[in-house]
């Protein structure tokens, strides 16, 4: 496993360049334009970091959420790649159970995230050795044991996750001593931002990811892109 040094700022950046030069042209970074992706996306562009930059477009976000990707690019100069779920698979979904199915069960919930986001992701990592996300470790329970450094085996990628023992209060912090875009949604009470239908408010002190597929009592709800 990769030996990678304690997570601050410098240190982020000298870890993602160590990691691009024992695997060149390996690592990728996946951003969903959230407080923490936006971090990392400042980092890896102030620095110009030879990481390749993706994002998932499940064709449900926000219209604040395409927002954020272009004052993205327009302010970095650079050059964001879409993955997008296989119109086939999508169109056979919305055919056989319409376009709200996931509000009927669980089940359907998670077979919607596996065409939308789950399939496009695998897809979209192939080929790729070094995986670097934004993932908290106070996020929500599920993520509460995520390490620095860990071996996704859904994937078979090393994942690296340098935030993940940062504050909230720490990402918004660099947010604003940087002059980072952000989702203004995050403004109006969306801590955690997904897809549209799936997706809303919370009020002051709720758990972060409690406006995430609101109407299911699993309190460790995830759409399947990082589950164990």
């Amino acid at each position: 496993m990769v030996q990678l040094p304690a997570i601050n700022e410098e240190s982020i950046i000298r870890s993602i360049s160590l990691l691009c030069d024992q695997y060149p042209g390996k690592v990728i970074f996946t951003t969903s334009f959230g407080l923490e992706d936006q971090v990392l996306t400042d980092v890896i562009c102030t620095n110009h970091l030879p990481v390749k930059i993706i994002t998932l477009d499940t064709g449900r976000l926000f219209e604040e959420t395409y927002k954020v990707f272009s004052r993205t690019i327009e302010k970095y100069n650079i050059t964001i790649e879409s993955t997008h779920p296989d119109p086939n698979e999508l169109s056979g979904l919305l055919k056989q159970k319409g376009p709200f199915s996931f509000y009927e069960s669980v089940e359907n919930r998670k077979e919607c995230c596996q065409i939308r986001k789950v399939k496009p992701m695998q897809k979209a990592l192939a080929g790729f050795d070094i995986w670097i996300t934004g993932l908290r470790s106070e996020q929500s329970d599920s993520r509460s044991k995520i390490q620095v450094i860990e071996n996704d085996e859904n994937y078979n990628i090393i994942k690296y996750n340098p935030l993940c023992n940062w504050t909230l209060e720490e990402v918004k912090a660099y947010i604003k001593e940087n002059s980072v875009p952000y989702n203004v949604l995050h403004d109006r009470g969306y801590p955690s931002i997904g897809c549209a239908p799936c997706t809303r408010a919370v009020t002051e002190g709720d758990d972060i990811r409690s406006g995430r597929w609101w109407w299911e009592n699993d309190g460790k709800k995830e759409c399947g892109l990082h589950l164990k």
